[in-house]
């Protein structure tokens, strides 16, 4: 497949992407035909869900470019989907994470002799001219570098970056169409995520050099595997070569002690790498972790990582106190006490950044919007599953459609902590794809400590009877 193949011209790529609306309702049509001729409702709604998914998918898959981004970023969510479409679905979806038709060996060979020289060729000692993965903006062959080391090669597809911003804005304009598809998600403010990551991940110079933060920090770790960098390029990338148990087949087949033990590493990787370097890998769909067979968690794909600022261990600290404050059921407080536990939460909550100057919070209203991101953190071992996800999607901050992509009414999702809420929402969506049963809240306590013994001001300590 030559560069002219690739699906970019904004003719061809408009009409591919304009043929899902048009074609959903003809779909439509047909199945109200059939429902008029007497065909069984629910048969026919099921039918109607997995066409739609094979469609949708099929053309964002084909498309590369910012049709694939964003199917990919997608995909994380595919436990939401209502369960009697899960299937189709589901096979659709995780089709998304691991593949994509590749282009040729011809126009590889080009990109290598643009990024690394015309004697390319001289720095491998073996070079796989057939893909052994694809990514959403590229294709990854393996291959043997000069000192013998196996490699992966990730070469960015030719003119894939004229491709996007014209798939992007066409993906938004089809938005409602997916609604259908992920019932509860805002697909908007995926779209603005998308778009505003996407100048950094084509130079795979900004990915490299995330990569050996993160490879660095982790060389030594026995639990983590970052592979390190070996050369880089704007559009080529080389890295070590991994090799382990993809997340995609885990979740399909793997036992119930595997899947839990993918999910708590996840968490794990995620707490250390914020206590450790200030940094999160905010990528996190299925297809950019693999389990190796020395029980190591491999992270892949650095191109999104973004900052943790130290503010947002406030937010523990405000929803520990809330939590204390509704087991002492409020409502049973004299006037006085009462006003003291509003007036510490929206002080810790303002502090934060997570409520506007003001603003009146109470605890129940912060319980209520954090929820799905608290609810993991009270129990002993929490149960991660599709039905509980389907249950709370639409109650996720800056996920849930209807709500303001940046927080509700009252509370707010500080702009510096928005993609570390989206990341932990991913990461909630894979430990739900995985249906694992993890300790959550120990987790937060091994790398936040303070959290099991929650900073609670004195005076609010003293008038509730609890330890500050």
């Amino acid at each position: 497949m030559g560069v002219e193949d690739i699906a970019r011209g904004s003719v061809r790529r408009t009409a591919k992407l304009a043929s899902l609306p048009l074609g959903a309702a003809g779909r439509a049509v047909k199945g109200l035909g059939r429902r008029i001729a007497g065909g069984d409702a629910e048969t026919i709604a099921a039918q109607w869900s997995a066409n739609n998914a094979e469609q949708l998918f099929a053309v964002l898959g084909g498309l590369k470019g910012g049709a694939m981004k964003f199917g990919q970023m997608m995909s994380i969510f595919e436990a939401v989907i209502p369960e009697q479409y899960a299937e189709p679905y589901r096979a659709a979806l995780t089709g998304l994470q691991a593949s994509a038709p590749p282009i040729s060996s011809k126009q590889v060979h080009r990109v290598l002799a643009e990024q690394l020289g015309t004697r390319w060729g001289d720095r491998f000692a073996e070079f796989d001219n057939e893909p052994a993965a694809a990514a959403s903006i590229g294709q990854v062959h393996r291959a043997r570098w000069h000192d013998g080391r196996l490699v992966a090669v990730k070469v960015q597809y030719p003119g894939v970056d004229a491709a996007l911003q014209s798939d992007l804005r066409r993906i938004g304009q089809i938005s409602r169409f997916m609604d259908r598809v992920f019932p509860g998600i805002a697909v908007r403010p995926m779209l603005a995520e998308v778009r505003k990551r996407i100048a950094e991940e084509l130079d795979y110079r900004h990915e490299a050099d995330n990569q050996r933060t993160f490879a660095a920090a982790f060389a030594d770790s026995p639990t983590f595997l970052v592979p390190k960098v070996v050369a880089s390029s704007p559009k080529v990338l080389v890295t070590e070569w991994v090799t382990g148990r993809p997340f995609a087949d885990i979740i399909r087949n793997g036992s119930q002690e595997t899947r839990n033990t993918a999910a708590r590493l996840l968490f794990e990787f995620c707490g250390a790498s914020m206590s450790g370097i200030g940094l999160m890998h905010a990528d996190p769909h299925p297809g950019n972790y693999q389990f190796t067979p020395d029980g190591r968690l491999a992270v892949l794909d650095f191109g999104a990582v973004t900052t943790v600022h130290r503010s947002a261990l406030r937010y523990l600290d405000a929803l520990r106190q809330a939590e204390l404050a509704e087991q002492v059921r409020l409502d049973e407080l004299p006037d006085d006490l009462r006003k003291l536990v509003f007036d510490e939460v929206n002080t810790a909550l303002s502090a934060a950044g997570f409520s506007r100057p003001g603003a009146q919070v109470s605890p129940e209203d912060l319980l209520a919007y954090f929820g799905p991101f608290a609810e993991p953190l009270w129990a002993s071992t929490f149960q991660f599953d599709r039905r509980w996800l389907q249950r709370n999607a639409a109650r996720i901050p800056g996920l849930a459609r209807g709500q303001d992509f940046m927080g509700g009414a009252v509370l707010e999702i500080p702009t510096e902590h928005v993609m570390m809420f989206r990341t932990l929402a991913g990461l909630v969506g894979v430990a739900c794809q995985l249906e694992a049963q993890i300790a959550l809240r120990d987790i937060t306590i091994r790398w936040y400590p303070d959290f099991a013994e929650a900073k609670v001001p004195s005076r609010l300590a003293d008038a509730l009877d609890i330890d500050g």
